[in-house]
């Protein structure tokens, strides 16, 4: 899968049913070039500048299905 799919779904939360947004970024480990999380900003309408909330970094361990159109995951928020 290519990132540029990826970052065009939405991220589900499994335990409240609550969209947290899209993918908008990917952290990795350089050594092994594994993907260890993602990244999906919060829900400021001015693009985290002004925003108090932080962004949500959901470890891969966490990310329970990667559908054709949402990613679920299992968080706590």
């Amino acid at each position: 899968m290519l990132f540029s799919e990826l970052k065009c779904k939405d991220v589900i939360n499994l335990r409240d049913c609550k969209r947290l947004g899209k993918v908008s970024d990917i952290e990795f480990d350089e050594c092994s070039g594994k993907i260890c999380k993602i990244i999906v900003p919060s829900k400021c309408k001015f693009n985290n500048l002004f925003s108090t909330e932080p962004n949500y970094c959901i470890p891969i361990r966490d990310i329970k299905q990667i559908g054709p159109d949402i990613i679920i995951v299992d968080i706590c928020t």
